[in-house]
């Protein structure tokens, strides 16, 4: 996600370098068909965090307020990363799971389609 300045010869410094987050990297993470979250959220985490504590608590508080979130079953999610369908391991970390500073991680939950199914 990185941006590539066209003029030659442009220097200057990257703000959001992984050593600028104090041991922490940036993660995107959407929920395809919940447009009530129009944009994926950014969040900081560790490197070394569990995936299965990414799932049991930090994505369900992200999500508080959509009525679907109480009703997935993480069992069921399908896991893309940077667009490309993963099986993510529970008890490995983020970074063992191949997702680094500013990966884009994006989850779909079959049969939980938004608001009344409205993608909301």
């Amino acid at each position: 996600m990185s941006v590539v300045a066209l003029k030659p010869g442009y220097t200057g410094e990257i703000k959001d370098r992984v050593e600028n987050f104090h041991g922490k990297q940036l993660l995107y993470i959407g929920w395809e068909d919940h447009l009530m979250y129009c944009a994926p959220l950014c969040i900081p985490v560790p490197a070394d965090l569990p995936f299965g504590a990414l799932t049991a608590q930090i994505i369900p508080a992200l999500y508080p307020a959509h009525p679907d979130t109480a009703k997935i079953d993480w069992s069921r999610v399908e896991w893309f990363r940077s667009g490309r369908p993963f099986t993510p391991d529970p008890a490995r970390s983020l970074a063992d799971n191949g997702l680094g500073h500013k990966a884009a991680l994006r989850f779909r939950t079959p049969g939980l389609n938004g608001i009344e199914g409205s993608c909301s």
